[in-house]
């Protein structure tokens, strides 16, 4: 446990936490403020806070979760609204109104839903990581496959199908370390990129409805696009279009240092829209992301990681 030394906006010096390291994720503050270790010079850590500051004073509590800033991965992701640290809007709306009360943690998936699991890997087969356990149906228009943890490799020793939370034990497997229980979800830190077995090189385009973006700068399915430009230009405009009608099965929106009443625009369209493919609410397929241009740079720069 450390304490506040200096305080400057976001920026908190906290001193006497011996064993901190870059990045490990603290609470700041009597009400328990989310940062991040931004700098470290012997026991003394610069602290980026993501949420207002007001009433921290030299001498408050730091105390280090010794934990990198991750989300949680797993079934519930979609049709869900997050800020830049996956603290879930709507329950935070349910609970304490229009304004988010400072230090409030909330988990970012359901814990108490259950979930049907139908299991597809057999009990006593090899496995290894990104291999397929079973599927889950999240939504009527996505199939959630739970796969083997990265690092994860052995042999199958319990596997069930069955209605699970997120929070419960689907099997179990014998690693060279010992047994390693399965679950529905993985937690994973944001600064890591997930591995992937190899890259493919994109060939199919990415069709987006928009007649010229698809004519004059066609986009690639697993490519990537820009669109820079001054203030008032039109990105966000652009970047809810291809939300709404690009040819993805998966859209993550991520609002990162928008104006308030654009990102406020998306999260009241967003949930009426309807799926030009399927039918079906858009939402079914989509998860957003809210950090507007009022939050600290570090926790715009956080949501960019999260998504």
């Amino acid at each position: 446990m450390g304490v506040v030394a200096r305080v400057s906006g976001p920026v908190v010096i906290a001193e006497e936490l011996a064993g901190a390291k870059m990045f490990d994720v603290v609470r700041v503050g009597t009400l328990g403020l989310v940062g991040e270790i931004i700098r470290l010079v012997g026991g003394t850590a610069t602290v980026q806070v993501y949420e207002d500051t007001t009433g921290v004073r030299p001498g408050d509590p730091v105390e280090n979760t010794g934990q990198a800033l991750s989300v949680e991965l797993g079934p519930g992701l979609l049709q869900s609204i997050y800020d830049g640290v996956q603290r879930p809007l709507e329950v935070l709306q349910k609970n304490l109104g229009d304004f988010i009360t400072r230090g409030f943690v909330a988990p970012p998936l359901d814990e108490t839903k259950k979930w049907a699991f139908t299991a597809i890997a057999k009990v006593g087969a090899e496995v290894g990581p990104g291999e397929v356990l079973g599927t889950v149906q999240e939504t009527p228009l996505i199939l959630h496959k739970i796969m083997v943890p990265p690092g994860g490799k052995g042999k199958i020793v319990s596997l069930a199908s069955g209605s699970y939370t997120i929070r419960e034990k689907i099997g179990e497997l014998e690693t060279a370390s010992g047994r390693q229980p399965l679950g529905l979800t993985q937690r994973w830190v944001v600064r890591v990129p997930r591995p992937v077995a190899r890259k493919l090189p994109p060939s199919i385009p990415l069709v987006t409805g928009q007649r010229v973006v698809d004519t004059f700068f066609p986009v690639a399915k697993g490519g990537s696009a820009c669109v820079p430009g001054p203030f008032g230009s039109g990105k966000t405009v652009i970047q809810q279009q291809l939300a709404r009608w690009a040819d993805s099965d998966i859209v993550v929106y991520v609002g990162c240092g928008e104006r308030g009443n654009e990102m406020t625009e998306v999260l009241a369209t967003f949930p009426n829209l309807i799926d030009p493919k399927s039918k079906r609410p858009l939402m079914e397929r989509t998860i957003l992301i809210a950090n507007t241009s009022n939050m600290p740079v570090a926790a715009r720069e956080a949501s960019v990681y999260t998504g």
